[in-house]
């Protein structure tokens, strides 16, 4: 039996005490099709797992730094896609605890993805290391956040794959800003900075505000 927005949002209001909170949980993470954005990242870390292992990648060479950013930038938008909304305005009849069910999915959802990844690359010579890794998708996931405060979840994806783009052109041409963390060693303090900059505020807009429901609203 199909499940119409109107009859998922009661469901939500019914939840939304502190007893229903396990299910508010669930119910949230389900309209934001969480669980198959979970099975994406998955398949993401896989592929980044077979780059890794491939002869792809020349050693110290821009691709070795460009093709996991890719992959990163793909991740970030996979995250983002969660912040879409499907019930509009009623959403907010959900009761005090929208706020916080926003940012625990945009940060639950980013953790998986970081925690996968972390999988993927584990034993593999990945520029950078694993803060590189971190850092870059976090800052994405962050980008792509802003985005859906603005423009809505279903069109978050475009700004964390624009700015991939953006980053893999500076690590081909050597780029020094911070704001191009991907382009930065792993151990950069600046571009660290920058990434949590950005990702700290788009926690803070999805959770207060959340993402969009259309361009024009």
């Amino acid at each position: 039996m199909m499940v119409t927005p109107a009859r998922s949002s009661a469901r939500l209001r019914g939840a939304s005490t502190p007893a229903g909170l396990p299910r508010l949980i669930w119910l949230h993470a389900a309209s934001r099709r969480v669980p198959g954005a979970l099975v994406v990242l998955a398949a993401c870390a896989g592929v980044m797992r077979v780059i890794l292992a491939s002869r792809w990648i020349v050693p110290g060479g821009p691709g070795s730094t460009q093709l996991p950013a890719m992959i990163e930038g793909a991740v970030a938008a996979v995250v983002v896609v969660t912040t879409y909304n499907p019930f509009g305005e009623s959403e907010s009849a959900t009761g005090r605890w929208l706020p916080w069910l926003r940012a625990g999915t945009a940060l639950a959802v980013t953790a998986a993805a970081i925690g996968l990844l972390s999988v993927a690359v584990a034993g593999a010579a990945l520029p950078g290391g694993d803060l590189a890794m971190i850092r870059n998708t976090a800052g994405a996931a962050g980008l792509g956040l802003l985005c859906a405060g603005v423009v809505g979840g279903l069109l978050a994806w475009i700004g964390p794959l624009a700015y991939t783009v953006i980053a893999v052109i500076g690590i081909g041409e050597r780029w020094t800003s911070p704001w191009t963390w991907p382009a930065r060693t792993g151990l950069d303090r600046g571009a660290a900075i920058c990434a949590g900059l950005a990702f700290g505020a788009g926690m803070v807009l999805i959770a207060v505000r959340g993402a969009r429901n259309c361009v024009s609203d």
